[in-house]
């Protein structure tokens, strides 16, 4: 184990490297028609600087994974965190729509390993008993990535233009790239407890898999289009999208630690739960769409669904990965990316023809696929050995602590 001072600064390095991972790519969503007007393309255009990002890490996750997985972690997370901050750098400085997509799907690249090792790697710092604690405080920063970075963002592009919040992410970045090399200490590939799933099971797996790319596609079919949404159908002035994200990401950061609560219980109640609640708010969204109060309960409600999922479906990717946690990790970060690319491409398609407001409703749609999904566990999985999860699909305490990824 490595000398607890220097675990810890790493530990929160990885958490502040987790939020600026998730803020540069969840930073389009608040700021589209800013960039959209400025690079003179269209919003549903502007729309695909999420899509193409989510692609690019639905596509590399496993093999960039299977390829480093003899690499230092300490060198490995230092290259990524280097890469990350140099190309948001020239994301600022984009002119034109091809630059910054280019510059994105870079980015996309780094953080596909990003997520595939941060957990492992941050559990093989701490004895065995903290892991849950370990892998909440990395996840924490992930959490507050929309919570602060989104809203952020928005303000800070409403008051100096969009390139400013890519500058301010950029230096962030490179603060946990400086405490991320003089810090982290060496950490053994594949030799902590961490790197193996506790109860291995390809069926349940899989389930894991389909229902997160399932609900995250239907949330992205909507939220990546919810400042057109909140200002063109709900009557919200522009000023006023920036408090409802962040009143959106509290709500997120309540779900985590309720989900990750009630995933330590029982995994499977834990997983279907707030896949219902994620459906009742975006199909909820679109009948209620012109009620600016019911719109923003809902906006709320539909964060903290997905906070509250999160845990739960990464808990069981801890449980059942059929093989090394890494790869695991990376198979359900894939899944995820595939659906933001999905979901934002979905909305794309949707939007001329049908509106907006469309977009929530097909979003429900999606996530109702999820729950079918996680409803029909039981069936798809019969007689087959869970090896440490019961009936209810409570894990045994200490061997799957929270692990929230993309």
């Amino acid at each position: 184990m490595a000398a607890l001072p220097r675990a810890i600064g790493a530990l929160i390095a990885l958490a502040i490297s987790a939020f600026c991972y998730v803020a540069m790519e969840t930073l389009p969503v608040g700021i589209l028609p800013l960039v959209a007007t400025d690079l003179d393309v269209s919003v549903s255009h502007a729309g695909l600087l999420v899509t193409g990002y989510a692609i690019t890490v639905a596509i590399v996750s496993l093999p960039l994974t299977y390829v480093t997985q003899r690499v230092p972690r300490r060198r490995l997370l230092a290259v990524l965190l280097g890469v990350l901050v140099v190309a948001t750098v020239v994301s600022a400085a984009a002119r034109d729509y091809q630059v910054l997509l280019g510059t994105r799907v870079v980015v996309a690249l780094t953080q596909a390993l990003f997520w595939a090792v941060v957990a492992p790697t941050a559990a093989g710092m701490f004895p065995v008993r903290v892991r849950g604690r370990v892998t909440s405080v990395v996840f924490a920063g992930a959490s507050l990535g929309p919570m602060l970075g989104v809203p952020a963002g928005v303000w800070l592009g409403q008051q100096l233009g969009w390139r400013a919040a890519f500058l301010a992410l950029a230096g962030l970045a490179l603060a946990a790239f400086v405490a991320i090399v003089a810090l982290m200490p060496p950490v053994p590939v594949g030799a902590s407890p961490a790197s193996t799933g506790t109860a291995p099971d390809a069926r349940r797996y899989a389930i894991v898999v389909v229902a997160t790319a399932l609900s995250v596609g239907g949330l992205f079919t909507a939220f990546t289009y919810t400042a057109v949404f909140l200002t063109d159908v709900s009557g919200f002035a522009p000023g006023a999208i920036g408090l409802l994200l962040l009143i959106r990401g509290l709500a997120d950061v309540v779900g985590i630690t309720a989900g990750g609560i009630a995933s330590d219980r029982n995994q499977r109640a834990a997983m279907v739960a707030p896949v219902r609640l994620l459906v009742t708010a975006l199909l909820g969204m679109f009948l209620l769409a012109e009620s600016r109060v019911a719109t923003g309960v809902l906006l709320a409600v539909s964060g903290f669904a997905m906070g509250a999922l999160t845990p739960a479906l990464q808990n069981r990717v801890l449980e059942v990965a059929p093989g090394s946690s890494d790869l695991a990790a990376a198979g359900n970060s894939a899944a995820f990316n595939v659906g933001i690319a999905a979901g934002s491409l979905l909305g794309a398609v949707i939007l001329p023809p049908f509106g907006v407001r469309s977009t929530a409703s097909v979003g429900g749609l999606l996530a109702a696929g999820a729950l079918v999904v996680l409803l029909a566990e039981p069936l798809f999985a019969a007689g087959r050995s869970t090896r440490g999860v019961g009936a209810s699909g409570t894990a045994h305490a200490g061997g799957t602590e929270r692990l929230v990824g993309r």
